[in-house]
């Protein structure tokens, strides 16, 4: 994880290099971590925690944030009082290209699937 000038609220993230496939694909395997993620794409920008609806406890909500984040899927930064989300989009389609596209499309074509049926 890179350190450099850490301070008391500043979050771990990987580096680029240090950036899996492996650790990529478990962070979007969860539904709830997939929702984010499509949330954060379909904004393109950053968004706090708060803004999210997601239907689990605020400890549970912080453990799929940190998923996200340790595996290099979203950047977390402190604003004022405010954990905002971004996603690294960058690094994503620079090391794995059109992974995220793809996986996000394929998350919208089901989502469309089960609506009808």
């Amino acid at each position: 994880m890179t350190t450099a000038s850490v301070t008391s609220r500043d979050l771990p993230h990987p580096g680029r290099d240090e950036i899996r496939i492996a650790g990529v694909l478990h962070a979007l395997a969860d539904p709830l971590r997939l929702r984010i993620v499509q949330q954060l794409a379909a904004d393109g920008g950053e968004l706090p925690c708060s803004h999210f609806d997601v239907p689990v406890t605020k400890s549970t909500s912080t453990h799929h944030f940190r998923v996200l984040r340790e595996n290099g899927v979203i950047r977390q930064v402190y604003r004022g009082t405010a954990k905002m989300n971004g996603l690294r989009r960058d690094d994503l389609d620079d090391l794995f290209p059109g992974l995220l596209d793809c996986l996000l499309a394929a998350a919208a074509r089901q989502a469309a699937r089960l609506a009808v049926g």
